[in-house]
């Protein structure tokens, strides 16, 4: 492929192809992430036909990730945690407990090294923010008690994630380097002080910096200029983050919690979410791009085994909580079949671990297809549960579905 063709060439197929697999995956009543993630699949190296740059893509996919972890942040509501902390702290932090635990096993069953095993747990224990919203939205359980409890517990995961994500190179050692006990705690609390210091910058600082700056660009009347200015926030602060601490995520989603606060918060959300819905369809293509679907025919035990994690061991430990919660039987079903997933942040910390040689490209792969079947299958385990008791009751005034905050 001509080099000055890739970037163009890339953005259509990708485009295209999403548009064409998102629609079909909607019209079979599945989440378009599916959609998305087969268009990678179907342009990447591992089936024939046209093949996208496998360079750029996952370059365009940085900026997705930039992006989906600004409009976390954007969308991060501290109150509605604090409102649901007593189930949704707890809860979530024993249901990742569990699944790290049960991948770890699968992982060492497998052959894998203990720290490989771990992240691939670690992977499989978080959900999809956009396949959960979906979810709920269709059972218009968004505004209900069922729903505050379900995103206060992904709000749990996802600041675990950005927290994970900063501490994994530490963990990743490369070959040839040695480092004790002691060392590594060192290492781990020296950074851990620096991000402590970098956020009270943010909340601090950039808090009366940011919103500031937002007001003196919106007083231009350059609608514009405000798009690009919030761009430049989110991207800008996401890279000093990286040269920082090597995560892209962390700044992202600090640039996105400090402009939440701001009183253009909503205008930043408004004016970002094209740019946010177009890089994170790309994302999802460069992230089906790297999946080689010959696992599935090559290691069918070894996917039951991850799939069953995801759907079946996620799902008992949330019901299993939510029960000592003494949650009502509807609420405790419908949140274990809201977890029965794992997608966009699962697929982050996959990558950054096979980019740091923490995790196999074959450990990827188990993970991307747990992906796509979990995502597949959430529909069918949503139609058990209903029959389980699990399906909402009847409400003589519709909700109003709130704006979505990624997909």
């Amino acid at each position: 492929m001509p080099h000055a063709d890739s970037l163009i060439l890339t953005l259509v197929g990708g485009f295209v192809l999403a548009f064409v697999f998102g629609m079909l995956a909607n019209r079979l009543k599945l989440s378009p992430l599916v959609g998305y993630l087969v268009a990678g699949v179907v342009v990447g190296p591992y089936t024939g036909g046209f093949v996208a740059d496998t360079e750029l893509a996952p370059q365009l996919a940085e900026v997705g990730v930039i992006l989906l972890m600004f409009g976390v942040g954007l969308h991060f509501s501290l109150a509605d945690l604090m409102k649901v902390r007593k189930i949704a702290i707890p809860g979530a932090l024993l249901q990742i407990a569990v699944a790290t635990v049960l991948g770890w096993g699968l992982g060492r069953l497998m052959g894998m090294g203990d720290l490989e095993a771990t992240l691939m747990g670690f992977a499989l224990s978080v959900a999809s923010t956009v396949v959960l919203l979906r979810a709920l939205e269709e059972r218009k359980q968004v505004r209900g008690e069922v729903g505050r409890i379900a995103m206060g517990w992904l709000i749990v995961e996802d600041l675990v994630i950005v927290l994970a994500l900063v501490i994994l190179p530490l963990l990743v050692i490369q070959p040839g380097t040695t480092l004790n006990g002691m060392e590594l705690a060192g290492s781990i609390g020296w950074t851990l002080f620096k991000v402590a210091g970098f956020v009270a910058v943010m909340l601090v600082i950039g808090a009366k910096v940011l919103p500031w700056l937002l007001i003196r660009i919106a007083h231009t009347r350059s609608r514009e200029l405000f798009t690009l200015g919030v761009l430049a926030i989110a991207l800008g602060i996401a890279w000093i983050a990286y040269q920082l601490f090597h995560s892209f995520a962390l700044g992202a989603f600090l640039a996105g919690l400090v402009l939440n606060s701001s009183p253009l918060g909503h205008n930043a959300a408004e004016r970002s979410l094209p740019l946010r819905d177009a890089f994170a369809v790309l994302f999802f293509v460069s992230v089906g791009m790297l999946f080689d679907p010959r696992i599935l025919v090559n290691e069918p035990l070894a996917v039951l085994g991850v799939l069953a994690i995801v759907i079946i061991g996620k799902s008992l430990a949330a019901l299993v909580i939510t029960t000592f919660f003494k949650l009502d039987r509807a609420t405790s079903l419908t949140v274990a079949a809201s977890l029965a997933q794992i997608g966009e942040f699962s697929f982050i910390l996959a990558a950054v671990s096979v980019s740091l040689g923490g995790m196999s490209r074959g450990t990827h792969d188990l993970i991307l297809a747990a992906a796509l079947l979990s995502i597949s299958l959430n529909p069918f385990v949503f139609a058990l549960i209903d029959r389980m008791g699990g399906k909402p009751k009847a409400t003589p005034k519709p909700e109003t579905a709130p704006v979505r905050d990624l997909i």
